[in-house]
């Protein structure tokens, strides 16, 4: 009997305007033939003189990557112009990602990569009403609540608020919320990170947690009564703990995963540490999706400069979650 093989990783193209185009095609030349993927997209977009393989199906990726990058192809209206997106083919762009999420719901692939958007394209051209690609993605799915998690191998960390101004974080970061985000976090890092237990660090709002009441009264009046609560019900936690000492070599040996209360809170510990091999994660999905952590890069698309590191951390670690997530390894 036939080896059954488990499914590659479904690969939006973003827009393709932007370095999508030509980051999947670099990942490809690094990852194509150990780690099929496919490439949803239209192949005029892609740069020329391109190497790829037309597939019909997401099940023919594993022999067409040892020739080219797989493409499922999916037609747009209009040719790309490197920097300049058009107009018409923003509503093909949603269109890709639903398809891309039908594959992996039906088990057609194992799990979701997407390429760089431009939200700005999409609510102007596509009638796109989502705050970006993750409350998209969570409407597809029928899921209430989802967490960005930005991870590498020095650092996993999950800021419960995201794109907020700061004023306004104290309002958002309810008890709901934060109870919420510590517990998918904890079963993510346990379904699709292989980690039994894991240990969670929680930062705290205000500088130096704040200082026994002095600085802000949030970690005493509520965050630190339910991190205890839900210690109380079996999880991990340590905190709230003063963010500004948190990220350091010693301390992060001390977690599994951090979260944060804010996105600067959470992104500049990991962008310094590891900009060019961040991975977007989202949480809480009943599918695996991963992104590279850059966006459209207009301004450098077609020169030939655009960076794939991201983009083949993003696709190698959709594979290795969603065997995780299949008990495979």
């Amino acid at each position: 009997m036939a080896e059954t093989r488990f499914p590659p990783v479904a690969l939006t193209c973003g827009d393709p305007a932007g370095i999508g185009p030509e980051i999947a095609c670099k990942a490809w030349e690094v990852l194509g033939k150990d780690l099929p993927f496919f490439w949803i997209g239209d192949p005029r977009h892609l740069p020329e003189n391109a190497r790829f393989e037309t597939i019909d199906t997401p099940d023919g990726a594993a022999d067409a990557a040892q020739c080219g990058l797989p493409v499922l192809v999916h037609e747009f209206p209009s040719l790309a112009t490197p920097g300049h997106p058009a107009p018409e083919n923003a509503i093909v762009v949603v269109q890709v990602i639903e398809r891309a999420v039908r594959l992996v719901q039906q088990g057609a692939a194992s799990s979701l990569c997407t390429a760089p958007i431009s939200k700005k394209e999409l609510v102007d051209h596509a009638g796109f009403s989502h705050p970006g690609h993750t409350e998209f993605l969570a409407d597809l799915a029928s899921v209430d609540r989802v967490v960005m998690m930005l991870a590498a191998e020095e650092l996993k960390v999950v800021p419960a608020t995201i794109h907020i101004p700061l004023a306004d974080v104290p309002q958002k970061l309810t008890p709901g919320l934060l109870k919420d985000t510590l517990r998918i976090v904890a079963n993510a890092m346990e379904s699709d990170f292989g980690i039994a237990a894991p240990r969670i660090a929680v930062a705290g709002l205000n500088p130096h947690a704040g200082e026994g009441g002095l600085l802000g009264k949030e970690e005493t009046d509520w965050i630190a009564p339910l991190c205890k609560a839900l210690c109380d019900e079996g999880l991990n936690l340590t905190g709230p703990l003063p963010a500004d000492t948190m990220f350091h070599a010693r301390a992060r040996s001390q977690y599994d995963a951090a979260v944060a209360m804010y996105h600067d809170q959470a992104l500049i510990p990991i962008k310094t540490l590891a900009f060019d091999r961040g991975v977007n994660v989202t949480l809480g999905l009943p599918f695996i999706r991963t992104s590279p952590d850059h966006g459209t890069a207009f301004n450098i698309a077609g020169s030939g400069e655009a960076d794939p590191t991201s983009l083949i951390e993003a696709l190698k670690l959709a594979d290795t979650m969603a065997r995780k997530r299949a008990g495979l390894n």
